[in-house]
């Protein structure tokens, strides 16, 4: 109809050049998801700590790593730290990297709300049973919290996985590089971008109608 030509898309094509990328997406954005929740359950319990040499410094890594474009602290941990510690990280590990570090900071927010959501009378009830701050964390509040903050957790993985595509500046090889492979390969680079496009459109619906579903079960649970 507007002159484009998907044919040259069969599944041979498929698993040669797309298959590989879609993996390396998936696992970062596992990884990513599991290290930046990790760091960013850290900073986010330093931020509420109350105590300045804590809570200063993870609010500023906050603060700058949500101000900054993603695709610029990807180019800075693949360009400009191998150039600081004399050795390349390659384009592979400066992407794990780079999005743990930046997920991390809206992980934290993410936690921070959840945290913030308990009802305080549960905090003083663990502390009248004598519970120290970090069994009150680990036992009270975190497992209510990371309930609460499941659908939020899983809506902020989607939009992960989609900013994957950014390691394309980097030249990591992800699904949507090896989409514009093949479209190179076969002479066709407007209907790979539009495949392509298709492809993380169905994709990211499709897990967003599992979000909200997990979202109604959590709901019914409260």
């Amino acid at each position: 109809m507007f002159g484009l030509d998907l044919s040259f898309y069969n599944w041979d094509v498929i698993g040669k050049f797309v298959v590989q990328g879609f993996w390396y997406s998936v696992q970062l954005t596992v990884v990513a998801t599991i290290g930046g929740i990790a760091l960013g359950t850290l900073l986010a319990l330093m931020r509420l700590s109350g105590k300045k040499p804590f809570a200063v410094p993870a609010t500023i890594y906050v603060n700058v790593m949500r101000s900054i474009p993603l695709v610029m602290v990807l180019l800075w941990f693949f360009l400009i730290i191998p150039f600081a510690i004399g050795r390349p990280l390659g384009a592979e590990t400066s992407a794990v990297i780079t999005f743990i570090a930046f997920e991390a900071a809206y992980f934290s927010e993410i936690v921070r709300a959840g945290i913030q959501s308990i009802p305080r009378g549960q905090v003083f009830a663990g502390q009248a049973m004598g519970m120290s701050y970090a069994q009150n964390m680990k036992i009270v509040i975190l497992p209510q919290a990371f309930r609460n903050m499941l659908p939020v957790f899983l809506t902020q993985t989607i939009i992960l996985f989609q900013d994957t595509s950014l390691v394309y500046a980097i030249g990591a090889y992800d699904m949507l590089k090896g989409f514009e492979t093949a479209g190179k390969q076969f002479g066709r680079p407007i209907e790979a971008y539009l495949l392509a496009a298709v492809v993380y459109f169905l994709m990211c619906y499709g897990l967003s109608i599992v979000v909200r579903q997990v979202q109604i079960r959590t709901q019914i649970i409260r």
